[in-house]
């Protein structure tokens, strides 16, 4: 599979050449940090470059890659990546192997009620990679497992998991992995049970630690870590659901509902928007910037938006007169400035119905003010 299937290769993974030349160089040259700090925005490959990286480090036949030509970012012409299709890689790529191991924050849910720890959670884990493709935020891991009004953290219990799981060999690969995503949620007074292993773990046992913001790092665990940066990722690959149907018959309504100032109705919409997930509210909101973009273009230029047919184009022609020159910029901005916080965690029902009442006032500058008066 390519781009967003199940499968963690490097070439599976655009951008960020220059990271993953030099990590695949760490193993050719068989200098491979046992300590790794990857940190990045929240829409970067962080973790998927990580995966791919301990998949690489384990592949029994790693294969020749050869690159496509006039890739300023490129330093190598071939680079070898792992083959994804020996025992070792399979298990990778439906994230089972016996030599990877994840710790993640947690809390307690109904059905965790007591001590929770990361192996609790494992299959929401797995679900939750393969669905938010590599890339996913922590408050839609908290909504994954039930757990979005309650903050979690690393704790101890995963701590002392950390020290029992590394004490043993490996079961079937040169290396053990413990990625551990959002390290920054790793409780205070649990840090130092983990600090000796981290400085001197077993041999061939390699630790990947992923963050968001490094600055919040204890820093007892950030000085011994060799930090990466990663880069913001390709879009591309990231909003799988895109060209979700479903986003064209919301996108459809909602704009009936701003048009004709329909405050239950959107209200309504607010509150089932925000149980969709982050990353699909984020597909959607890029949805709705590239259907007023095409609107745009058949407003001012008369282009037909490639790939638009049908019921989809059809409403684009009778919507594209409302979007006035005027108001084309406020459209932008708003869509852009929803989808920035909704990256940064706002509370969604609210987002979305101030973004709403902001569309009515795009169509009926005085509706909001008139109600007021």
């Amino acid at each position: 599979m390519g781009i967003g299937g199940p499968f963690m290769k490097f070439s599976d993974i655009p951008g960020n050449q220059q990271i993953k030349n030099k990590l695949i160089q760490t193993v050719l040259d068989q200098r491979v940090s046992h300590a790794q700090l990857f940190f990045g925005p929240d829409d970067s490959d962080k973790l998927a470059l990580a995966i791919a990286y301990a998949q690489f480090i384990n592949c029994t036949d790693k294969q020749g890659l050869t690159l496509a030509p006039g890739n300023m970012e490129q330093e190598l012409a071939v680079l070898p990546d792992s083959c994804g299709i020996c025992p070792s890689c399979v298990k990778y790529q439906k994230l089972a192997h016996p030599d990877l191991h994840f710790i993640y924050p947690v809390a307690t849910t109904k059905r965790i009620s007591s001590k929770p720890q990361s192996k609790h959670f494992i299959e929401e884990w797995r679900a939750f990679l393969l669905e938010s493709n590599f890339v996913s935020g922590l408050q839609n891991w908290y909504q994954a497992i039930g757990i979005e009004n309650k903050q979690g953290i690393i704790n101890a219990y995963d701590c002392n998991e950390i020290i029992t799981t590394l004490s043993y060999k490996s079961y079937e690969s040169d290396y053990k992995v413990m990625i551990i995503w959002m390290v920054e949620k790793l409780y205070y007074s649990a840090a130092p049970k983990i600090l000796k292993i981290l400085e001197e773990p077993p041999e061939k046992t390699l630790f990947i630690l992923i963050s968001e913001e490094p600055d919040q790092i204890i820093k007892t665990i950030l000085s011994r870590t060799l930090m990466i940066k990663i880069s913001k990722s390709s879009l591309s690959r990231h909003i799988k659901n895109e060209d979700d149907p479903m986003h064209f018959v919301t996108f459809r309504q909602w704009m009936r509902d701003c048009y004709g100032a329909k405050i239950t109705e959107l209200i309504k919409f607010a509150t089932d928007i925000a149980k969709s997930g982050r990353e699909k509210q984020k597909s959607f909101l890029i949805y709705s910037l590239k259907t007023i973009g095409s609107c745009a273009s058949m407003n001012y230029i008369g282009q037909i938006p490639k790939g638009v047919e049908g019921e989809e184009l059809k409403f684009i022609n009778d919507f594209s007169p409302f979007i006035k020159p005027e108001s084309l910029v406020e459209f932008n901005t708003l869509l852009n400035d929803a989808t920035f916080h909704i990256e940064r965690n706002a509370h969604p029902s609210t987002l979305f119905l101030d973004l709403s009442l902001k569309i009515v006032r795009l169509f009926k500058p005085n509706f909001i003010s008139s109600r007021s008066t």
